[in-house]
């Protein structure tokens, strides 16, 4: 469920580019429901997370310029500068304190050795690094209405290949006896 909360954003985005054709109607749209997000989790818990806060962050700077400007650059360039962001955050925080920011995120609930936790949060790097790329690769290379399709695609693809490769290598470096209770 939370899933389909946090793709709300970008499947409004797509639902009102491919309705009204325009990008800056989309933007719009965009920038309200990441407004909305941030507004109703910090109404249900109090805080926002950083990932959430980050994307809103860029998507209200990238959308603004966008809107104002009239440029659509602005907001194609948006997915590559946040990957890239936590691309940045995951790699930094493998030197920074005692765990990485994936074993922060999910080692309360898990019990990984370090090894393990290093490999993944690498894992989550190459991932964001390479979705930013592909992102550039494609706003260069294809129509704006491609670009839309493919931001809808890859975020969805990408993300849910990526919890099943996460949850693959948790389940393969969890102790036996915990492998048999799962």
């Amino acid at each position: 469920m939370q899933l389909l909360v946090d793709l709300f954003p970008i499947v409004l985005f797509f639902v009102v580019y491919t309705a009204y054709g325009s990008i800056y109607l989309a933007t719009a749209a965009l920038m309200g429901a990441m407004a909305l997000q941030v507004g109703l989790q910090w109404i249900r818990h109090r805080k926002v997370s950083k990932m959430l806060l980050i994307s809103s962050i860029v998507v209200l700077l990238f959308g603004s310029a966008t809107l104002i400007l009239r440029e659509p650059i602005f907001i194609q360039w948006k997915p590559t500068i946040a990957n890239w962001l936590f691309a940045l955050a995951f790699g930094a925080s493998r030197y920074i304190g005692d765990k990485t920011l994936i074993h922060r995120m999910l080692g309360e609930a898990i019990d990984l050795p370090l090894t393990a936790w290093r490999q993944l949060n690498w894992m989550w790097v190459a991932n964001f690094a390479l979705l930013g790329a592909a992102n550039i690769y494609v706003v260069y290379n294809y129509s704006e209405e491609t670009w839309v399709r493919f931001k809808l695609a890859s975020i969805i693809v990408f993300t849910l290949l990526s919890m099943i490769i996460t949850a693959f290598w948790i389940w393969k470096h969890l102790p036996k006896e915990q492998q048999n209770e799962s």
